[in-house]
């Protein structure tokens, strides 16, 4: 069994991975190893062959493929060392890693700071409850995504998607203009789960239904997909009787969530967040294992590339810090959840931090609302505040907090005491006094 040494191993090898291994190279780890399982960089990317990426970050807009080419680029200049085709079995508290390949075999892998950068996987068919038989024609809508994109397949010629993420829009629009006549859109929460770019760009702008409040509660055919029924749902998301209508199609594609893929963060004994199913950490991007560090997709679900990025960033200068002794000092405060609030990330803020450099909240609100302010409250006093003109839960929301905003004894002083940062939206017109108005 060969045996490696390095500063900060990186697993997982797409935006995440990619950019939070640059960064730890740039902030001074001297061996990054970057491994991933598929067969070239870049991940998820590679099969989005449509634009939008990276206009906040890079003020351009790319597709994906440019886009994660170029981080390939600033890996490969920053002297990363890349190992592909590599399984990561697993991963040891110690920072240990068992990794396989077909070049090298078995590998040990000791690494001083570990990131994970694996990404999330979609919820199928057997996530959800769709009676009737297994029949040909049932993809998720990624899995479509790569057999149109990059394989040169096409599902089917008539589709229905289930579910409002943004890939199965987006697979709306793709499959339209290849051809195929998709006949709806459903989505079981009465709000689209995507992007409100996409629900204009991939249905309205190609006349596509969307149907909100309905879910399809039968698969027809038993060789291939002959028809689905559709069904209304009530408050509590059940179908409602004498609401079905059926609609022929030949391809029904899954858009129903995403999951973390957690594995290697359990079985290396990381506290996983009940809401995010991700990693719970803290602003340094680090989990509840000392010298491991957690981004992108694998610690909470993005709606944006350019968000993966950020957070990939920290994580990879956290390792970095962690590496070279430079990690902070002194307490921590918890965040959490308040009003009108799903959950938030980081779970955890170094006080030192909140005085020294800007904190970056991220978060999703339970409902959409017009009008509001997003705040940060400390023992009841807004410490810091924004206004958002709209707020929906498929669209991530900021907040970012200025260095100094929240002195370290303030803070210091409320942990002791057991309070937490809480973030809540509130009514504009209604919001507390204090903190920032802009």
């Amino acid at each position: 069994m060969r045996k490696i040494e390095c500063d900060v191993a990186v697993i997982g090898a797409g935006p995440a991975g990619l950019a939070a291994a640059a960064k730890a190279k740039e902030q001074g780890a001297q061996r990054v190893l970057l491994m991933d399982r598929d067969r070239e960089l870049g991940g998820i990317l590679n099969q989005c062959i449509h634009n939008g990426f990276g206009l906040q970050l890079l003020a351009e807009e790319m597709t994906g493929p440019q886009y994660a080419e170029y981080f390939i680029e600033e890996a490969k200049k920053a002297g990363v060392e890349m190992m592909l085709h590599t399984m990561v079995l697993n991963v040891g508290a110690d920072r240990k890693i068992h990794a396989i390949n077909e070049h090298e075999g078995l590998m040990e892998i000791q690494a001083k700071a570990v990131v994970m950068a694996m990404g999330a996987r979609e919820r199928n068919r057997g996530g959800v409850v769709i009676p009737g038989a297994r029949p040909a024609g049932v993809f998720t809508a990624g899995a479509a995504q790569r057999y149109v994109n990059m394989e040169g397949y096409m599902p089917g010629k008539r589709v229905v998607v289930l579910g409002s993420g943004d890939i199965g829009l987006i697979m709306a629009r793709r499959m339209t203009w290849e051809g195929a006549k998709v006949e709806a859109v459903l989505e079981i929460m009465p709000f689209p789960s995507g992007l409100t770019r996409n629900i204009v760009q991939c249905l309205e702008d190609q006349g596509i239904p969307l149907y909100l409040g309905h879910t399809v509660t039968r698969v027809h055919g038993k060789d291939r997909v002959e028809a689905v029924t559709v069904s209304k749902v009530g408050a509590d998301f059940r179908p409602i009787p004498g609401t079905e209508w059926v609609i022929p199609c030949d391809t029904l594609l899954l858009s129903i969530g995403l999951i973390p893929e957690n594995e290697l963060t359990l079985e290396a004994g990381g506290k996983l967040d009940s809401v995010t199913n991700g990693p719970v950490v803290d602003d340094e991007m680090s989990t509840s294992i000392p010298g491991v560090f957690a981004c992108g997709n694998v610690v909470h679900i993005h709606d944006l590339v350019d968000n993966v990025t950020r957070e990939a960033w920290a994580a990879g200068e956290g390792a970095a810090r962690f590496v070279t002794g430079r990690q902070p000092s002194g307490q921590t405060i918890s965040t959490a959840a308040g009003e009108g609030i799903r959950y938030v990330v980081p779970q955890i803020v170094h006080t030192d931090n909140l005085e020294a450099r800007d904190v970056r909240l991220s978060m999703r609100v339970t409902a959409p609302a017009d009008r509001v302010r997003v705040e940060a409250v400390l023992e009841d006093e807004v410490v810091y505040s924004k206004a958002e003109r709209v707020v929906r839960p498929a669209e991530m929301v900021a907040l970012t907090i200025p260095k100094g905003t929240v002195s370290r004894e303030a803070a210091q002083a409320a942990a002791a005491a057991g309070h937490k940062l809480v973030v809540r939206v509130t009514k504009r017109d209604t919001a507390a006094q204090g903190g920032n108005k802009s």
